[in-house]
């Protein structure tokens, strides 16, 4: 069987598997924000925690939680690094310094998993299970507690109540992660992930020397990883390591997680808002962008421009032969279209029109189909915009399903909107500046080297957590500046949707005439995927011509 050919089937079977849940899923999903029923062991947490369930919030009062959560969570995951000597199952691996400490302290609160650090050499298994998986669990529940709050602003009229925050965390976590991620947990094991409490295996080499080959409960992560769009590995060289992601099945598996629920919402989106086709609408342009970014890296990929690709055939330098080219470009484009960061392979050893396909997407603002919760507000947000611009065209004041888009509104989504370019632009700039951390850092120059730094800020403004590899990120400018951009380019955007969520529910609805474009049509998805395109052209295409664009003509 040629690479072409297994690469088509396992494109295939990711389609078919996506289709045959997405109706179900996402009607579970909507189900899931919209009940009024409480689980019994939900009730539980909320006595033990003083929640009133039944009370709702202003907007205001919701991103308090959120904010107050997750600052939290990043106070409580640093003091776990910083004490993990005191802790049980360290391996004597000793504290995790101060400047690193912080950045993976906020990267996984942020539902980025940016790692600047060998997982199997810096962290023992106790911050792994109790620091790093519970994030993954908790960071990706608030996402999607936000779209859904955002969704509610569409749905209510003269409120100023949007939802309990603690009411939404705990669901997407009891009711969606958790036990999604134990059944997916056990599937890996039988297929041959590890799932161990032991620190390593002592081996003996063939020149007679030992080495340690490190274990650790890989499984239980994995599964949280993919699900929650957080793409943090265990293991340094993450999915592409044989103890993480052993075979195709389980490659297969994991693409088909880490796409699951942001392309599952946008029925629920449907579902919440009474007409499924909105819904449908938001899929296909999703499905559209990350079927053209495919085929743009698998073509790449296997019509190299360099000289030791074209020897080979291919450009197979980093790649995992048990993948091969056509899934290796499937995760990356998937990965990158959602705001995973997991790799299967290495994306720095790309062609650099191939590349440039990741570093794209992320650039898009990860719509496509984007995070769990990140990727609907996020596409929500451009879907204000489209029709905002579509309002300037014909001359009226626009509408989104049923709400007027005033000065407001159109506010807080271009803040929402236009937070990561300013962060990714502000945060390579000021990297660029810095030539001594930059010449001690990077291992390339020229255009791929710029194309390194600008990774590096567009991972991190856009939570994704993927990198060039090509770029050491441990010194103090590194650790610092992407932790400020990883913070700032989540919760900037969380706060205008929150805004903007709290200024669509205090209005009225207003009725469908005939001069209203509706959003159910062709003519809306194509202006919605302009605009996708659009803003990340008029905001990036300079940077990109000095780095991706330049190595991909040279």
């Amino acid at each position: 069987m040629t690479d072409l050919t297994a690469g088509l089937i396992q494109v295939g079977l990711l389609l078919a598997a996506l289709a045959t849940v997405h109706r179900p899923f996402g009607d579970y999903l909507a189900h899931v924000y919209t009940t009024p029923r409480h689980w019994k062991v939900e009730r539980v947490l909320y006595r033990a925690f003083r929640v009133n369930p039944d009370s709702e919030q202003r907007w205001t009062t919701y991103a308090m939680g959120v904010l107050g959560f997750s600052f939290v969570s990043v106070a409580l995951l640093y003091l776990l690094q910083r004490l993990q000597p005191l802790l049980p199952l360290d391996f004597g691996r000793g504290a995790v310094p101060p400047g690193m400490a912080f950045n993976t302290a906020v990267s996984f609160v942020t539902n980025t998993n940016w790692q600047s650090y060998s997982g199997e050499e810096v962290l023992g298994h106790t911050v792994q299970m109790a620091g790093l998986t519970v994030q993954n669990f908790v960071s990706a529940a608030v996402g999607m507690a936000v779209a859904v709050v955002l969704v509610r602003g569409f749905v209510r009229a003269r409120t100023d109540r949007l939802g309990n925050f603690w009411v939404d965390l705990t669901r997407g976590v009891v009711r969606v992660l958790l036990p999604i991620s134990f059944v997916v947990a056990i599937v890996l094991v039988a297929l041959g992930v590890v799932q161990s409490l032991s620190g390593g295996v002592d081996v003996s080499n063939v020149d007679g020397t030992s080495s340690t080959i490190a274990l650790a409960p890989a499984a239980s992560q994995e599964a949280v990883k993919e699900l929650g769009t957080n793409g943090g590995g265990i293991f340094n060289a993450n999915s592409s390591h044989p103890f993480e992601n052993p075979n195709v099945w389980t490659n297969l598996i994991e693409i088909f997680l880490l796409l699951v629920i942001p392309v599952s919402l946008t029925r629920a989106f449907g579902r919440m808002v009474g007409n499924a086709r909105q819904g449908y609408v938001l899929l296909s342009v999703m499905g559209a962008i990350w079927g053209l970014m495919l085929t743009v890296a698998w073509w790449a990929e296997t019509h190299p421009n360099g000289p030791a690709a074209l020897l080979a055939g291919a450009s197979t330098e980093g790649k995992e032969a048990r993948f091969g080219l056509g899934t290796s470009a499937l995760f990356a484009t998937s990965t990158t279209g959602t705001s995973t960061g997991a790799v299967n392979s290495w994306h720095d050893s790309f062609s650099g029109l191939g590349g440039g396909v990741p570093l794209l997407n992320m650039l898009f603002g990860e719509v496509t189909p984007g995070g769990v919760g990140a990727g609907l507000y996020g596409i929500l947000v451009l879907a204000v915009v489209a029709m905002f611009l579509a309002g300037l065209m014909v001359g009226r004041t626009p509408e989104y399903l049923g709400k007027k888009l005033g000065r407001r509104e159109v506010t807080c989504a271009a803040v929402a909107m236009l937070a990561m370019p300013a962060l990714v632009l502000l945060g390579t700039g000021a990297t660029l500046l810095r030539r001594g951390e930059l010449a001690a850092a990077l291992t390339n120059s020229g255009p791929h080297g710029l194309s390194e730094v600008l990774y590096a800020y567009a991972s991190a403004g856009n939570n994704n957590g993927s990198a060039f590899g090509g770029l050491t990120v441990t010194n103090d400018w590194f650790q610092a500046s992407l932790g400020v951009v990883m913070l700032l380019g989540r919760f900037v955007p969380i706060l205008a949707v929150l805004c903007l969520a709290g200024s669509l529910a205090a209005q009225r609805r207003v009725p469908q005439t005939s001069g209203t474009l509706p959003t159910t049509s062709p003519l809306f998805g194509a202006l919605l995927a302009g605009t996708v395109a659009g803003v990340a052209a008029l905001t990036f295409v300079p940077a990109l011509a000095l780095g991706p664009i330049a190595e991909a003509l040279a």
